[in-house]
């Protein structure tokens, strides 16, 4: 592809695997050698700014400089905290020296030369020590390591916007969440429910408000939403094992027996049987079990332990924290598990999704059709074939075998010339020879 402008630039120094020349943003798309140089230029002093301040960042945890930084102010090198703090030490003297030396090295000592590569300095040696030696005279151990300056500086530029970042939020460049105070999160971090490996999980930030209201009503919710859904999921499972003998509605001569399991077994609740579930979880709700604001979610006068009414509760606390902790993990695995069932259930007839069972699908016409092969089955994403006619189906069928023929053969043909070609003439009369002939497009 010799039209690509970034071609121009694909043998420069920086263009590493495992992304090559990486542009994703189309910066030197319409670059000259001047506009890419002047990029090159920036990116290789902030790389460098960079990797000094990564360390200007680390070496203060494990060391600092006796004696004092500035004598006349009694300031010592470790009365400085570390990060970003340490700016607030820093006197105006001596923002003025950073200004003069910085300077002073941009217009003279570190001057960039139009005749000289990128960050290549007359008066700048191995390392950047000054008048050392230098350069380096192994031409493929001198790019080897430029190369590593460069990749060094890039990672270097990211490792200090973060350690910028994590000291701005929390105080410390190694982000200790336990000093980010200001995080509207923090006012639930103790909250039941929050537990590993994800801690407070509130992707949609629901919570960032750190409304404590809307907090205990939808813990209130999740609650009783996940109490629900592990007696819902015991529901399907033990009919499969377990049915009481006799009747179920004897009027009627309903045997439990006669129930059929999931969500069949709706069709055979008479309406007296609705009407019992409505006023049966109606009295538990405005009576047994009713919400008191003066409690934790989920926390009932008249029920204890397990949710019997009246029973004790649990009385060691940190027990009581694992048990709740344990309820709300369960609920929250249960909602996912019985909507599973539930899913399974609509479609097969069956809580365990027999796929065998599911016999409205539109894909099932070709289910035993050639190609159908695991682990993918009859593998349709964009549901082609979820209102083809067999006409329809023959007409895809055919066309995916003539590609597929074709495409092997083509592939064969690629490959082949690579390793042989046949003697003598392909066009005798035009003197070309099979010889002649490049491999590929050309």
């Amino acid at each position: 592809y010799v039209d690509s402008p970034l071609r121009a630039f694909e043998n420069e120094l920086g263009v590493q695997s495992p992304l090559g020349f990486w542009d994703p943003a189309g910066y030197c798309k319409e670059d000259t050698a001047v506009d890419f140089r002047r990029r090159r230029e920036s990116e290789l002093k902030h790389g460098r700014i960079a990797m000094i301040a990564t360390m200007g960042y680390i070496t203060p945890e494990y060391f600092k400089f006796p004696g004092f930084l500035a004598p006349h102010l009694g300031l010592k090198f470790t009365d400085v905290p570390n990060g970003l703090a340490a700016l607030s030490k820093v006197p105006q003297a001596g923002w003025a020296q950073y200004v003069f030396f910085v300077g002073l090295l941009e217009v003279g000592f570190l001057k960039q030369e139009p005749d000289r590569a990128p960050g290549d300095f007359a008066n700048g040696g191995t390392l950047g020590v000054p008048n050392a030696s230098g350069p380096i005279e192994n031409e493929e151990a001198r790019k080897r390591k430029l190369n590593s300056e460069l990749a060094n500086g890039r990672l270097a530029m990211m490792a200090i916007i973060g350690m910028f970042f994590q000291d701005g939020l929390t105080g410390s460049a190694y982000g200790d969440w336990a000093l980010f105070t200001a995080s509207p999160l923090r006012a639930f971090e103790k909250e039941l429910g929050v537990q590993a490996p994800f801690g407070f999980f509130d992707p949609l930030g629901m919570s960032k408000d750190g409304d404590i209201g809307a907090f205990k009503r939808r813990r209130a919710t999740e609650v009783k939403h996940g109490r629900l859904s592990m007696i819902a999921c015991m529901g399907y499972i033990l009919p499969e094992y377990f049915k009481f003998p006799g009747f179920l509605a004897p009027k009627e001569g309903l045997a439990f027996a006669d129930v059929p399991n999931g969500l069949a077994a709706l069709s055979k609740v008479p309406a007296a049987g609705w009407a019992q579930w409505f006023c049966f979880v109606g009295a538990l709700e405005t009576n047994l079990l009713a919400a008191d604001k003066s409690r934790t979610p989920g926390d009932f006068e008249n029920a204890g332990r397990l949710g019997l009414p009246f029973a004790g509760g649990i009385e060691d606390a940190d027990k009581r924290t694992r048990s709740l902790n344990s309820e709300i993990a369960n609920g929250r695995l249960a909602m996912m598990a019985i909507t599973g069932m539930l899913f399974q259930d609509g479609l097969t007839g069956s809580a365990w999704g027999d796929w065998s069972l599911y016999v409205d699908s539109p894909l099932r016409a070709f289910e035993n059709e050639l190609g159908v092969q695991s682990p993918l089955g009859f593998w349709d994403p964009a549901g082609y074939c979820k209102e083809d006619t067999a006409v329809d189906f023959r007409r895809r069928r055919e066309s995916e075998l003539k590609h597929g023929r074709i495409a092997m053969i083509a592939t064969m043909g690629y490959i082949t010339p690579e390793y042989f070609k046949f003697p003598g003439f392909l066009a005798p009369h035009l003197g070309l020879k099979f010889m002649d002939v490049p491999n590929g497009l050309a």
